[in-house]
């Protein structure tokens, strides 16, 4: 039965590919006009760089942030649209390159996408048996198998509480040390006791491989200084980890005026048609 239940939910997720999470939310916290410029920060397949662009014709511009290769080379190209293949990370150097300065708005989606999930065969999924990758970009020289086939017990331990909120973090770090090497996903997830849920172990492992949580920090910092005054910024966050970290920064930054009291969930229609969407939280601020 739970092997079924996960089935029907991989399927759905497939299905949800490239439709943006929270559409109609954004476009009211970012509430793009005409020949308004915006930074999609984290554009995957560009779903939500194509609704911005439709509310700031003629002239408005979006400046694309994408840092899988392989997602990059997918995006449809349109006027307007400046694609880049880069991290948010080094957003002030991206919009300094391109010339891009008076952002009214930017947005961030942050996790793991359908496409990673379901196409991209980087083992971010335990749904399926694939090679223990889990970059967002390949670029990056740390992959999962090279963590849970080097690192100290200890560090494992340490990545799976810390990311991953995983209470039983001791057995299960005990348990890939004892089994290495270890190369793929179900090899893995065959060392993770039932009474647990393996998602939190792939999670810990995906946020460790690619500094998630350090570069949201890093990203958010830079977004304030690139907003014009009056320039919104919206976060899409999946678990608990990330929207902590965007509802703190947004408490704490004093040039910030929260839009968002609570985040915006998606509607019990868009949960049914896009199962990915189920978990996302959306805050939202304007810059002072």
């Amino acid at each position: 039965m739970i092997l079924i239940k996960w089935q029907r939910i991989y399927q759905s997720l497939a299905f949800s590919m490239h439709i943006p999470v929270l559409q109609k939310e954004v476009l009211e916290i970012l509430d793009p006009k005409p020949n308004e410029n915006f930074i999609d920060a984290t554009c995957g397949f560009g779903g939500h760089s194509k609704d911005i662009l439709e509310k700031i014709k003629p002239n408005g511009r979006v400046l694309a942030i994408e840092t899988d290769k392989e997602v990059f080379e997918k995006i449809e190209k349109r006027e307007r649209l400046i694609l880049v293949n880069n991290s948010y990370i080094n957003l002030k150097d991206i919009v300094e390159k391109n010339n891009f300065s008076g952002a009214d708005g930017i947005l961030f989606d942050l996790g793991v996408s359908s496409w990673d999930l379901d196409e991209s065969g980087r083992g971010f999924t335990f749904l399926k048996d694939e090679p223990l990758d889990m970059r967002f970009s390949k670029d990056n020289d740390l992959t999962a198998e090279y963590i849970v086939n080097n690192y100290k017990e200890e560090d494992i331990v340490k990545i799976l509480r810390e990311y991953g909120e995983e209470k039983l973090a001791k057995a299960i770090a005990r348990r890939i040390v004892k089994q290495r090497p270890i190369k793929t996903t179900f090899e893995l997830k065959r060392l993770i006791p039932r009474k647990t849920k393996p998602q939190r172990t792939f999670q810990a492992l995906r946020i460790a491989v690619n500094n998630e949580l350090n570069n949201l920090k890093i990203g958010l910092e830079q977004a304030i200084d690139i907003l014009e005054p009056g320039g919104k910024i919206a976060v899409i966050s999946f678990h608990s980890l990330e929207d902590r970290i965007v509802k703190n920064f947004f408490k704490n930054n004093n040039k910030l005026q929260i839009i968002t009291r609570k985040p915006l969930r998606p509607s019990e229609e868009e949960q049914k048609n896009n199962y990915r969407s189920h978990s996302a939280k959306l805050r939202g601020a304007v810059k002072k």
